[in-house]
């Protein structure tokens, strides 16, 4: 049946947001109107279908009308001025050191009357990042980078040699598991017993999260796979193993497959990299170029480029017009619809969240489009010719994905708030911030609940408490440094104290049998989970080591384990794969730091204590790596030459990852921009 001709008359060539409130609220009061009718008993003249389908029009009109109210009613009662508002001054400090090189703490001006820094963004070798990035941190420890770097020059230490060997064990790794480049697909797959586990891992976890595929359709095509004997489609077979890469990170405590989703992932990107890349241009290409973001994340290929593709995918998505609502296109079936809404949904997400991790600006805008979130629909029911479109309050494999979507302005606030270049930062507006954060965080909770979410998708309700938990303390985290020691910013710290510990909690589990899915992302799975994961720990290990201090200040009994605790969990991710010995290292001299207070020890013993540290974690690292590249102690130095060069202390990079170099012997890495 077709729908009415006057209920798809298309805007006409005025701009939308430029309508005045009064104008949007009479609108509001007809869409109303219309819904009352619509939703009156149908008269027998009447189609049901015809019915239903201008009710879910309805619908969505009134939705899209009240987000552009909501639009003019936040710019009419905005106190912002008419033009950009000046960043906030900074000046800017140097520390140079043999294991992070040299770093320029950009410091708020303003609070140059204090002796307690607040950072305002980083410059480190040839990039800059906001104040959401990790590396802000580092004023936190800079008494211990401080002493490590005394111990270094002192004369006496083997750790240098003991990183550079670390550090030529970790490219060893890499190397083994990495392809040639390019790595054209093949139809090679595990078999169909391993490929259903993998899958069946995607599909409970990071599908419940990300809407990205329509999972009925997915699941004909793998099967026709291994019945039919036609020809597989290329598209479809890159598709399926970048889920297989992803769910390949679930498979076991030591994610095992590393060689397997490392070459997924390379087909993939040589994929989508060729030549024909305009008439790939669609719906399956947004996908896999999805799942490819993603499988790169979680499995550290490229990881910390993510922000710049998730950027040129949110312009393909722009240029197949996903930024417009299908209301406003002409008419499609209600499943290509919604597979639109999902996939610009996703979009949004990704680009969000990846911008809070790499410091860098989100380049969009609530005003820059109009699609609505994702209907409330199951993945099944849009296969009927007229799917039944669910209540809100009705859960479906949708329902944790809409409910977080109402959080997007308030997050993208913070994210822009926290590293535009205009952003005015001060703490008056961090606490206004804060206090929209919480409401909406407050009314998504709620929404969950009602909807038995964390029963019915618990990854998904758990992811969403963990990015939550990490915006509120992203707004808090640069007024922690002088919040130990300055009142005014107690609240700040209180804040980055209370949501450290739920991040922590929320990934760490005690019984590494029993580990959810979560916990196990956390720990075999790279990128925003487990770096934040870090972090949280390094400041509540921070947190334990003051209040140690503290005059007549007892420590919390919950707090007194986890710097332990942090430092095993991280080892136990290079055990499952990880090359990086930075967190574990960093770890171990926190946790000396704060048995040195617990000791009562003076300066000269505590800077030998956490120096020694130090060099047993490295050492013990290098072991854990031997045995990654398949070498015994008396071997390890049989392919490389472990001497150290003499420019090693300026090469040595304890924050960042080695993937933005793009001098090794594959060019990989230039692609995935």
């Amino acid at each position: 049946m077709q729908r009415s001709p006057t209920l798809r008359t298309r805007p006409g060539s005025s701009n939308a947001d430029a309508r005045t409130t009064p104008d949007l609220h009479q609108q509001l009061r007809q869409g109303a109107m219309a819904q009352a009718h619509w939703n009156r008993p149908t008269l027998p003249i009447t189609p049901v279908s015809t019915t239903l389908v201008e009710l879910d029009y309805m619908k969505n009109k009134i939705a899209d009308l009240e987000e552009q109210l909501a639009r003019t009613n936040s710019f009419r009662h905005s106190d912002a001025p008419s033009v950009a508002p000046s960043p906030a001054p900074t000046t800017s400090f140097h520390v140079t050191s043999g294991f992070s090189g040299p770093i320029d703490v950009l410091q708020d001006a303003r609070n140059l009357g204090s002796a307690y820094t607040i950072p305002r963004g980083i410059s480190h070798k040839n990039r800059v990042f906001g104040q959401s990035h990790w590396m802000n941190g580092v004023v936190v420890f800079r008494d211990v980078i401080e002493i490590l770097e005394s111990h270094l020059k002192s004369g006496t230490s083997n750790m240098l040699l003991a990183l550079h060997r670390a550090k030529m064990l970790a490219r060893m790794i890499k190397a083994a598991r990495s392809p040639d480049w390019p790595t054209p697909p093949t139809n090679d797959l595990p078999t169909k017993g391993v490929c259903d586990e993998l899958i069946g891992h995607y599909l409970r976890t990071i599908e419940t999260l990300y809407r990205i595929l329509h999972v009925p359709t997915f699941r004909k095509d793998y099967e026709v796979l291994w019945t039919s004997e036609a020809d597989v489609k290329t598209g479809f077979m890159v598709q399926l193993k970048l889920v297989l890469a992803i769910g390949a990170i679930f498979y076991d405590e030591n994610c095992s497959m590393r060689p397997e989703i490392t070459r997924w992932i390379y087909e993939g990107q040589t994929w989508l990299s060729s030549p024909s890349y305009k008439s790939k241009l669609g719906i399956q290409h947004l996908q896999t170029s999805i799942l490819l973001l993603l499988a790169r994340e979680y499995a550290d290929v490229g990881s910390e480029l993510v922000w710049i593709s998730a950027g040129a995918l949110l312009r393909e998505a722009v240029y197949i017009g996903l930024h417009k609502d299908p209301v406003y296109l002409p008419k499609i079936s209600v499943r290509s619809a919604e597979m639109r809404r999902r996939i610009w949904n996703t979009i949004l997400e990704l680009n969000v969240q990846f911008s809070l991790i790499s410091g860098g600006p989100c380049l969009i805008s609530l005003e820059d489009f109009n699609t609505g979130p994702p209907g409330n629909y199951e993945d099944q029911e849009l296969m009927a010719h007229e799917p039944n479109r669910q209540p809100d309050h009705v859960f479906t494999s949708t329902s944790s994905a809409i409910a977080f979507r109402k959080t997007l302005p308030i997050r993208l606030t913070v994210v822009k708030f926290l590293n535009d270049i205009a952003t005015s930062g001060t703490f008056e507006e961090t606490l206004r911030t804060d206090t929209a954060l919480r409401a909406s965080y407050k009314t998504l909770r709620r929404d969950l609940k009602e909807m038995n979410a964390t029963e019915c998708h618990p990854f998904a309700s758990t992811a969403i408490e963990f990015m939550m938990q990490r915006y509120i303390s992203s707004l808090h985290i640069p007024y922690f440094n002088p919040s130990l020691h300055e009142a005014i910013y107690a609240f700040s710290r209180k804040t980055v104290f209370d949501t450290s510990l739920r991040l922590w909690n929320l990934a760490y589990f005690t019984d590494a049998s029993k580990e959810t899915d979560f916990v196990r992302l956390c720990r075999c799975g790279a990128g925003f989970f487990r770096a934040f994961t870090l972090h949280a720990s390094t400041f509540l290990a921070v947190e334990l080591r003051v209040q140690l201090q503290e005059e007549d200040s007892v420590p919390r009994p919950d707090l007194l384990s986890i710097p332990e605790d942090a430092a095993n969990f991280y080892l136990r991710c290079i055990e499952a794969g990880e090359t990086g010995i930075k967190g574990y290292l960093l770890l171990r001299t926190l946790v000396a730091r704060i048995g040195a207070v617990k000791q009562g020890l003076g300066r000269v013993e505590m800077q030998n204590s956490i120096g020694q540290a130090a060099e047993n974690a490295v050492e013990q690292c290098a072991r854990v790596l031997e045995r990654l590249a398949g070498l015994g102690s008396e071997d390890a130095g049989g392919e490389f030459d472990f001497q150290m060069p003499v420019d090693f202390i300026g090469d040595w990079d304890l924050t960042m990852s080695d993937m933005f170099n793009f001098d090794g012997g594959s060019n990989f890495e230039a692609f995935m921009i």
